[in-house]
């Protein structure tokens, strides 16, 4: 970052991201370097940039100037001292566990996370031996409690897929941090403009960049963000060989797409708040799952770790149970039901039948899911026309 750069607000930041490539003149945009190798003149100079996620740039899968102006992005929205950028969100939490866990260690996890997570810890339980003890994320207690020998790592989500949880951040991580145990903390659903993990004591921040930061439901991506310089070496060079590394293009559409997170992030925000209230009013509504509602049980929290807002991402669970919930799905139609969440269309989907399938009835139960949950990702259309389409899908629940 240049020097009349240090200092402004993240919002300002993000326009104006590192250029990795100096020219004569200065480009307004990133350049999209697409091409996967490079020449050196020499044996020694080439042999040096294997060295480090930092190192000249020599072939793609590890490095490109493109991908490195998008990690360092992140890195500085996140108050981290590097990041690695992934295919996608999976490809960044793979490779993070995949790299810092062996067979016989020993994981924290809190029980509302995203169900790809979920399948992976599973995987890694079944082949590898790895334990998982599961936490409800607002007890730093309890994560004393499940401390053992062997525990290598906690994972958190800042705002919990799909029913919005708040994690008690400073307290969870400051328990794993007195035990020496690394915290890793999603914050796909917050964002460093509404969170920074780091500033809460996290080692590692994970984003499925393909939500919110790529914001236009057009590209695949994924970042782990460290706060720590040898831990981000460790895990480059497992990336590395994992091979799940980010395409240029789509660096290239991700840096674009999040020059306007200030702006979607507050649109998303206040909709969502909007959106939640009016449901809660609705008799065909049971229950809604959002932290800026008083009657949510993270709600204190929420303001205190949220201030600028609670996100654009909520659940909600329908009278009429799992039929009702997936007949809503199917009626609205300014939202679209699909999967994904975090661009500028609005999308609904029933979390137990599709991003969560992969949990049992208790696990489902444990994260707060029901079989009438509906999660809803708000876009940036008229907060009015969305309420109009929700309420016709409702009729007759």
């Amino acid at each position: 970052m240049s020097d009349h750069h240090r200092g402004l607000r993240p919002e300002s930041r993000i326009v104006h991201p590192p250029i990795e490539e100096v020219t004569g003149s200065r480009p307004l945009g990133v350049p999209l370097h697409q091409g996967h190798v490079f020449a050196f003149p020499d044996s020694d100079a080439l042999a040096e940039a294997f060295g480090g996620p930092d190192g000249a740039f020599h072939y793609s899968r590890f490095g490109n100037p493109t991908v490195r102006s998008l990690e360092r992005a992140v890195a500085d929205l996140e108050g981290g001292s590097g990041a690695l950028a992934a295919s996608s969100g999976m490809g960044a939490i793979t490779t993070v566990l995949h790299a810092l866990l062996r067979s016989g260690d020993h994981v924290i996890a809190q029980q509302s996370l995203y169900g790809g997570t979920f399948a992976t810890l599973a995987d890694l339980a079944a082949r590898w031996g790895v334990e998982v003890t599961q936490v409800r994320g607002d007890d730093p207690g309890e994560v004393r409690a499940a401390l053992r020998p062997t525990t290598r790592l906690l994972y958190l989500e800042t705002v919990s897929n799909p029913v919005a949880r708040v994690t008690d951040l400073p307290a969870l991580i400051g328990a794993a941090r007195a035990a020496g145990v690394l915290s890793v903390v999603d914050n796909t659903f917050a964002t460093p403009l509404l969170c920074r993990p780091i500033e809460h004591g996290a080692d590692l921040v994970i984003h499925s960049a393909t939500k919110y930061l790529g914001g236009h439901s057009d590209v695949l991506a994924g970042l782990a963000v460290f706060a720590d310089e040898r831990l981000h070496h460790r895990v480059w060079e497992h990336a590395v060989e994992h091979g799940a590394a980010l395409d240029p293009f789509a660096a290239w559409l991700t840096l674009r797409g999040m020059q306007t997170l200030g702006l979607r992030m507050r649109r998303h925000c206040e909709a969502a708040l909007d959106l939640a209230g009016r449901l809660a009013a609705h008799p065909a509504v049971a229950a809604v799952h959002h932290p800026g509602l008083p009657g949510h049980p993270d709600h204190e929290r929420a303001l205190r770790l949220l201030p600028d807002g609670q996100g654009g991402t909520f659940a909600f669970d329908l009278a009429g149970g799992r039929e009702a919930a997936r007949a809503f799905v199917g009626a609205v139609r300014l939202a679209s039901l699909a999967p994904s969440l975090g661009g500028v269309h609005t999308l609904v989907l029933h979390p137990a039948s599709t991003t969560h399938r992969q949990l049992s009835d208790a696990e489902l139960t444990a994260a707060g899911i029901g079989p009438a949950t509906v999660r809803i990702a708000v876009g940036i259309e008229h907060p009015e026309d969305l309420w109009a389409d929700l309420e016709q899908a409702l009729t007759g629940f």
